[in-house]
């Protein structure tokens, strides 16, 4: 075996197949859900979905608290995102692209605080609150959390939280031996430039009034 395959791989030696396998199958759904949330298509939800239920699972098992609230949220969030998508604000039309409101500003400030608390307390009440770890992964849970929400709410901005919390998440995740899913989260990144300026372009093309 190669150092550089050891690097990236050799932590799975110790892994069960099962939970191999999971992560793969997550990560692939993942790559469906962030792909079909770039061409504004509804199973970013479902798709989604199946991804974040895989990812409690391993991520309880790996004791890996703050990724695991993400990705409960995420399931929480993608219930909620689905109803607004889909909902119809006239007889012909569902929810627009818009960009965020000034009070929209101030819900995503409040959740981006009120998350680090929480995060924070959940990592303290289960004693793992012991690394340099523990603070980048508050850090980017908080930022995924006011992602989610926009991304949800269909709101532009959506995306300039992903790309920041997959940038930070690509050398964290490596750091953390789960090299699959930090190659996710290397894809997620173009995806997610990739995505903003699609948004951007239907909103330039078809501008509302939030």
């Amino acid at each position: 075996m190669s150092p550089i395959f050891d690097f990236f791989f050799g932590q799975y030696s110790e892994y069960e197949t099962i939970d191999i396998v999971l992560e793969i199958i997550a990560v692939f759904f993942g790559f469906l859900s962030v792909w079909f949330s770039k061409q504004n298509k509804v199973l970013v939800f479902p798709t989604g979905m199946i991804s974040t239920v895989i990812f409690v699972y391993l991520l309880f098992k790996w004791e890996l608290l703050g990724d695991m609230m993400i990705n409960g949220y995420y399931f929480i969030m993608s219930v909620y995102g689905w109803y607004i998508w889909t909902r119809k604000i006239d007889n012909e039309h569902v929810t627009p692209i818009t960009r965020m409101t000034f009070n929209e500003i101030k819900i995503s400030i409040a959740i981006f605080l009120a998350t680090l608390l929480f995060v924070y307390l959940v990592y303290r009440a289960f004693d793992k609150w012991t690394s340099w770890v523990a603070y980048i992964d508050t850090i980017t849970t908080a930022i995924f959390f006011v992602g989610m929400w926009l991304m949800a709410r269909r709101k532009l901005e959506n995306w300039m939280f992903w790309i920041i919390g997959d940038i930070i998440s690509v050398p964290l995740y490596l750091y953390k031996g789960f090299t699959f899913t930090s190659l996710q989260y290397l894809g997620f990144t173009f995806i997610a430039i990739f995505g903003y300026l699609a948004w951007k372009k239907s909103i330039d093309n078809n501008p509302v009034t939030a």
